[in-house]
């Protein structure tokens, strides 16, 4: 499991060592770690031409000593200053070896960065918050039309290292080295998106218990339920899905083919007819029942069930309502999702006093509904939003997205990183929350169903898009959920 850390965790980590070490250790130790990746990426260092962006931080003077170890290897660096507060030794170390300093926006600065076959982004630290101010947000924009690979110190400038959270212009490197921890804004959208490979450089930090997290596949593995050699259906989990209507009838067929194929021991399906018809066609596996639109107490009474999935395709009238609503009353998991999410925007109430576990899965239109604020918020602050809905809400909320995260009521979120935009496609979420129910039957807690479940989802994608057949579909997904599993558990 990979930890991630905001900008004030790592200087309270920092505090000790700076304390304690010679003046300077910590900036020479992340710098020679940064000429040395700088190095690597340029193949031959002798006469590359390497532009250092520096800033006033200690982010400049990593790269400006930086800059000074591959001057000594022969690269001719240019180095661009963004900020008359830059670290005087650092940038004397700079001269001292050859290398040429020009002030932002001058031509000269201009011609240097166009020439670069590699520039460091020393611009902002970890500190850095709001937008790209100028002559920084010029020298961002420009890059992107430059062939150079771009190296970003600790995190892209523009990037908000603590929530990844981007306001207006911000460098898109091609790869971060950061020091001593992984920052959250690393690994949440849209900041992940600016970050390119996430190289994670050991200063000797002692660091926290990290609230922010990301599962790999060995934690998956181990999360996932192994059926004893003594079980049964019962013990495997049964889940009930609720799901797909006389308009959406796919969406019961996706979500209990995503419980099926995630290794529920039996999976009910309940629902009105035409729906219900369909599920059995496709799923002879799954004990099909139906009721009547709006009969909540037919679908309590339906059978034994360890977990609910309700929402998808549901539609939003009255019989759906009923459904959310008596599956909610019930003292067993319930996942709410799509249509679900919908009507319970409107009745939030419904969600108190649940002793079992509540896992919500929206997107950020359904997560914008849900928390009354407007789709662009959320995707600008995603992480925050995450957490304040799980906080208010009381439940475990699943936002899906360019970067996935789950958030529980504690504050705790896992970040998924087995994404890819094949996943961006109908029905995949009907898929996931199938899939999540029957790790929730299978007692999992929501944090975990809903963090285990996201990572196989993608993981079936990434399987679903390397096999011949593309655009992938969401019953692609489902089929090759099974292959995902046998991955992490390789």
């Amino acid at each position: 499991m990979r930890s991630a850390y905001d900008a004030e965790q790592v200087r309270k980590a920092e505090a000790p060592l700076l304390a304690s070490l010679p003046d300077g250790t910590l900036m020479q130790r992340a710098a020679t770690a940064l000429a040395r990746r700088c190095a690597e990426l340029l193949g031959r260092v002798y006469g590359a031409r390497v532009v250092v962006l520096a800033g006033g931080g200690n982010n400049g003077g990593d790269a400006l000593y930086a800059g000074a170890a591959l001057a000594r290897r022969g690269a001719r660096v240019d180095v661009v200053r963004v900020s008359d507060r830059t670290l005087e030794p650092a940038f004397a170390a700079a001269r001292a070896v050859g290398a040429r300093v020009y002030d932002a926006g001058t031509d000269e600065a201009t011609a240097a960065v166009a020439a670069a076959d590699l520039v460091i982004d020393g611009m902002l630290g970890i500190g850095g918050t709001g937008g790209l101010r100028e002559p920084a947000a010029t020298i961002a924009t420009s890059l992107r039309d430059r062939q150079a690979v771009v190296v970003a110190v600790d995190v892209p400038s523009g990037v908000d290292a603590s929530t990844g959270e981007v306001a207006g212009v911000a460098v898109r490197a091609d790869v971060t080295v950061t020091f001593g921890a992984l920052k959250a804004g690393l690994l949440v959208a849209p900041g992940a998106a600016y970050a390119g490979f996430v190289d994670v450089v050991e200063i000797g930090l002692t660091l926290p218990v990290a609230d922010v997290t990301a599962l790999d596949a060995a934690d998956v593995a181990a999360l996932v339920p192994e059926a004893p050699e003594e079980t049964d259906k019962y013990r495997r989990g049964v889940v009930g899905v609720v799901a797909g209507s006389d308009v959406y009838t796919g969406a019961a067929v996706l979500a209990t083919g995503g419980a099926i194929a995630g290794g529920a021991g039996m999976v009910r399906f309940v629902g009105v007819a035409h729906p219900a018809e369909l599920v059995r066609q496709r799923w002879p596996e799954a004990v099909v029942t139906v009721v009547e639109p709006g009969d909540g107490a037919g679908l309590v009474d339906a059978g034994r069930v360890q977990a609910w999935v309700v929402g998808s395709g549901l539609g939003t009238d009255d019989a759906a309502a009923s459904f959310v609503r008596a599956l909610l009353e019930t003292d067993v998991p319930v996942l709410v999702d799509a249509d679900g999410l919908t009507v319970l925007s409107a009745h939030r109430e419904w969600l108190k006093g649940r002793a079992a576990a509540t896992l919500l899965t929206p997107h950020a239109g359904e997560f914008a509904r849900l928390m009354g604020v407007e789709r662009a918020e959320i995707e600008a602050h995603r992480l925050a939003f995450a957490r304040r809905a799980a906080s208010e809400l009381g439940v475990t909320v699943l936002l899906k997205g360019s970067t996935t995260l789950v958030a529980d009521p504690s504050g705790e979120v896992r970040v998924n990183t087995a994404q890819t935009p094949y996943l961006a496609t109908a029905g995949s979420g009907d898929v996931l929350s199938g899939l999540c129910g029957a790790l929730l039957a299978a007692g999992l807690s929501a944090l975990d169903a809903g963090s285990v479940g996201a990572f196989l989802h993608g993981m079936s994608g990434l399987l679903a898009a390397a096999a011949p057949a593309v655009p992938v579909s969401a019953l692609d997904l489902v089929e090759h959920l099974p292959g995902a599993l046998r991955a992490v558990r390789l």
